[in-house]
């Protein structure tokens, strides 16, 4: 996946252009953060921050839903908690201290965070099937904030940008996945709904981890072990002689390719600094993250790990520290995370799926959508979008707002063993197991020499039984265990189970 052009924030610049904004801040009028503009979405029935710049000791007064807080700025800076609000709107908010800010137009309801890489920022213009979607796309109560595409060094304080309500020209270039997870909730909660679309393509957890989270676990501290030491030994020179080696080579293979019909590779990307890099551990984090902090919200939907494909291991253990990192800087306690599993793909290894699945158990109030049949072998940024923001939307109603429905498909739960044959149980069953589209298929069985075999199976009530291949004594049973999963096993809610192993992990 390509990487977005971003614009990017050194160290060194980073720290004058935060002494420039407090130095503007101590002398300047009240200014709301860059969140709090005309048309913005605040959280409903819980507390909500606002905050903002201002004159060195001025009082700052904000009026909303006939509550009045006021506070005294200090180092250049404000900030005060409406108790909660109500759903609504639209209101007004007034902002007062030597001048007034009046901000028009602003609703109450849910507010939720979509980030992570392409296939979240995937736009809805690009999505299968979209054309009906984008004409119906007239709400004024579903609004989207765009957060630009920068990185940073340091963690920043403000973002710039619009809250606009979605209209068919709006929608059109929003996150499809954020979009139908949006309007879905928009249907099933009938309140206002703001989402902020935070993400970039191409990108790695780790640039989305503040710098201390990393620093704080020493299995992870590795990473800026890595970063740092490729930073000092980088080589312009070095780098451009081998890029250059790499053009000629290429320019060879688009002859080849050319001379007997193929089609050509693709060409070499141009070296760039690792300190420059959007993949730099903490960068995104610091100005696409921080910048939203404490901004009421009600959680987060995430869609990221193809950068990580080829680090299961190691994302087990960071995609975890980042929600947990989200959620400690984000005062709001274990707000809902929800995400997304890996769809089919020919680079993507069940290893990641993997991780992302032991996340979901073992991390409180997260939730995870299966993707095995809305994938796309060759397209690592599957069309089909309007499945994942609808399940997306299960989650959230079960997860976040405590509905008592089917969110996720099969889950194995427990294996037992005979001689010719294993039998599985599942959670998340939805009403029964289902086989899609005729006999069970995507099934595994390995004997003592550990080698997986494919094996027969077949429902059995809620439970799964895999037939031994003659000669075999089954010791361990894998489900879609491949970067492109022939799978076929649902429940009766019409949701994919997620592939698994049940040898050691």
């Amino acid at each position: 996946m390509k990487n977005n052009p971003l614009r990017t924030f050194s160290r060194p610049l980073a720290l004058v252009l935060s002494g420039l904004a407090f130095v503007l801040g101590a002398n300047a009028e009240v200014k709301p953060h860059g969140l709090f503009c005309d048309g913005a979405v605040l959280q409903r029935e819980i507390e909500v921050p606002v905050w903002g710049t201002a004159r060195e000791g001025e009082r700052v007064t904000v009026k909303f839903q006939e509550q009045e807080v006021a506070t005294m700025a200090k180092n250049g800076r404000w900030l005060v908690r409406l108790k909660p609000l109500k759903s609504g709107g639209p209101f007004v908010m007034t902002i007062a201290g030597d001048n007034t800010v009046t901000i028009t137009n602003v609703l109450v309801g849910e507010v939720w965070v979509g980030s992570g890489q392409s296939n979240m920022a995937f736009q809805l213009r690009r999505a299968a099937d979209s054309r009906a979607a984008i004409a119906a796309a007239d709400d004024s109560l579903l609004r989207f904030f765009f957060v630009p595409h920068l990185t940073a060094d340091e963690p920043q304080v403000n973002v710039t940008g619009d809250w606009k309500p979605s209209t068919p020209v709006t929608a059109s270039n929003f996150s499809a996945v954020a979009y139908f997870f949006g309007r879905d909730l928009r249907r099933a909660l009938q309140v206002p709904v703001g989402l902020i679309d935070s993400s970039v393509g191409g990108t790695p957890a780790r640039a989305w981890l503040a710098r201390a989270a990393l620093e704080s676990d020493p299995a992870l501290k590795e990473i800026l072990t890595r970063y740092d030491e490729s930073v000092k030994t980088y080589d312009p020179a070095k780098e451009d002689a081998q890029y250059q080696r790499n053009l000629a080579k290429h320019a060879e293979a688009v002859k080849q390719a050319q001379a007997s019909g193929q089609e050509p590779p693709r060409p070499p990307q141009k070296p760039a600094r690792p300190a420059l890099q959007s993949s730099r551990p903490a960068c995104l984090y610091n100005a696409m993250i921080a910048p939203l902090q404490p901004y009421a919200i009600a959680g987060v939907i995430w869609y990221q790990g193809e950068s990580d494909a080829a680090r299961g291991d190691e994302y087990q253990r960071l995609f975890p520290a980042l929600i947990r990192n989200w959620r400690s800087s984000w005062p709001q306690g274990e707000f809902p995370f929800l995400f997304v599993q890996i769809a089919p793909h020919e680079k993507m290894t069940p290893e990641i799926r993997e991780a992302q699945l032991l996340t979901w158990q073992r991390v409180p109030r997260t939730g995870m959508v299966v993707t095995t049949d809305v994938g796309d072998e060759r397209d690592i940024h599957p069309t089909r979008k309007e499945p994942v923001g609808a399940r997306l939307a299960l989650a959230a109603r079960a997860v976040a707002y405590g509905e008592k429905l089917e969110y996720s498909g099969p889950v194995f739960a427990s294996l037992k063993l005979e001689a010719d044959r294993a039998t599985l149980s599942f959670t998340h069953v939805g009403g029964g197991l289902v086989a899609r589209g005729g006999e069970l298929r995507g099934f595994t069985m390995a004997g003592e020499d550990g080698t997986f075999v494919p094996a027969p199976a077949a429902i059995d009530g809620d439970q799964v039984v895999v037939s031994a291949p003659a000669g075999l004594k089954p010791i361990a049973v894998r489900y879609g265990w491949d970067k492109t999963p022939d799978v076929n096993l649902f429940n009766q809610a019409g949701l994919p189970a997620t592939p698994f192993r049940t040898d050691p992990k």
